[in-house]
C-alpha cells in the first residue's frame, strides 16, 4: 500500500492585516567580508531580518554570497562569475521577502516505510526599484557578496507596488482592505488646551505589528484612522505612519512630516495584529484635534512599538 502526500503553502506578504513570513533572527555578515561590515557601520545600515525592522528602517536590505564558475580560467572571470551569482541570489532573497515563497513537500510512504522525502522551494516575482548598493570579492575564499536594497516608501519604494495592488484593484481592496463596511467615528468636537498637528500612539503594551495599512478604532468598533481613505500619493511617498520604539523618537520622526506639536495617546487594546484601539476619551481627543489640525489626512501619525 502506498500513500503520497503533497502539501503546498503559498505565503503572501505585506498585505494589510496579514503577517509577514520571516526569520526572527538577525542576519549576520561573515567576518570574511570586512569591507562589507565596515560599509554597513559607516552607513548606519542593518540587514533586514524581520518585517517590523523594514517598517522602522523604511527599507529592506538583503545580501547573498556567490561562488565563481568552476571552469573559470582567470582571476577576473572568477570575480565576475562569483559576483554575478551573488547578485542573482540577492535578488532572489529580496523577492522571497517581498513576494513570498511557495514551498512544496513531496513524500512517498510504501509498506509503512519512508521511500523519499523531498522539499522544493520556488519564488516568482518582479522587483522594481531595487538597487545593488555594495559588493565585495574575497580573493582568498574566491567568493563574492552583494547587497541589494529597496525603500519601503517613495516613488521607487516597495510600498508603491503594494498600495497600487491593494487600492487600485477593486477586488483586492474589497477582499483585503475593506472586507466589510466599518462605521466611521463621529462626535461633537470638544475644546482642547492645545492645537495639535499630528498624532503619536503608544502601542508598547500591545501585540501590535506594523503593516501597509494600520488603523485606529474606538471601543465600539468605529474607525478613527483608516489610511486606505488617504490619497495614494500620500501613502506612496510617506506610508501610513512612522514606526519607532519610543515616544521621543516618534516625535522626532514626525518632524520630517512637518509636525511640531503631536497629540500623544496610549493604545488601550488591539482589534487585530495591525489595528489598534483607543479609549473613548482618547477617541474624542483625536477626533477633536483632527477637526482643527486635519493631520490624519496627511498620515501624520507615528506608532510606538515594543
Amino acid at each position: 500500500m502506498s500513500k503520497r502526500i503533497l502539501a503546498a503553502l503559498l505565503i503572501v506578504l505585506c498585505l494589510t492585516g496579514v503577517a509577514f513570513a520571516a526569520d526572527g533572527g538577525t542576519a549576520q555578515v561573515d567576518a570574511r567580508f570586512a569591507a562589507a561590515n565596515e560599509w554597513l557601520n559607516k552607513n548606519n545600515l542593518s540587514v533586514t531580518s524581520a518585517p517590523e525592522q523594514a517598517f522602522v528602517n523604511d527599507y529592506v536590505l538583503v545580501f547573498a554570497e556567490g561562488l565563481p564558475l568552476p571552469t573559470a580560467k582567470s582571476p577576473a572571470q572568477r570575480r565576475l562569475t562569483a559576483t554575478r551569482a551573488a547578485t542573482v541570489m540577492a535578488y532572489r532573497q529580496l523577492t522571497e521577502f517581498l513576494e513570498g515563497v511557495a514551498i512544496v513537500g513531496d513524500t512517498l510512504v510504501k509498506d509503512a516505510e519512508l521511500q523519499y522525502d523531498v522539499v522544493r522551494a520556488a519564488v516568482a516575482g518582479v522587483v522594481k526599484g531595487a538597487q545593488i548598493v555594495h559588493q565585495e570579492f574575497n580573493d582568498q575564499e574566491g567568493s563574492a557578496i552583494v547587497f541589494v536594497k529597496i525603500g519601503m516608501t517613495g516613488p521607487q519604494g516597495f510600498g508603491r507596488t503594494m498600495y497600487e495592488k491593494m487600492l487600485g484593484d477593486p477586488k483586492i481592496k474589497k477582499a483585503v482592505v475593506e472586507p466589510e463596511p466599518v462605521p466611521q467615528f463621529k462626535q461633537k468636537p470638544v475644546p482642547l488646551d492645545n492645537k495639535y498637528d499630528g498624532l503619536v500612539i503608544d502601542a508598547t503594551d500591545q501585540n501590535f505589528r506594523p503593516a501597509l495599512i494600520n488603523r485606529i478604532f474606538t471601543t465600539k468598533g468605529e474607525v478613527i484612522y483608516d489610511p486606505s481613505k488617504i490619497s495614494q500619493k500620500v501613502l506612496v511617498e510617506q506610508g501610513c505612519g512612522e514606526y519607532t520604539n519610543s515616544v521621543d523618537k516618534a516625535k522626532a520622526a514626525l518632524e520630517s512630516r512637518g509636525v511640531k506639536n503631536p497629540l500623544i495617546v496610549k493604545a488601550s487594546g488591539t482589534v487585530s495584529a495591525s489595528d489598534l484601539q483607543v479609549s473613548d476619551d482618547d477617541a474624542v481627543k483625536i477626533y477633536s484635534a483632527n477637526q482643527k489640525g486635519t493631520f490624519l489626512a496627511g498620515a501624520k501619525v507615528a506608532f510606538v512599538l515594543k
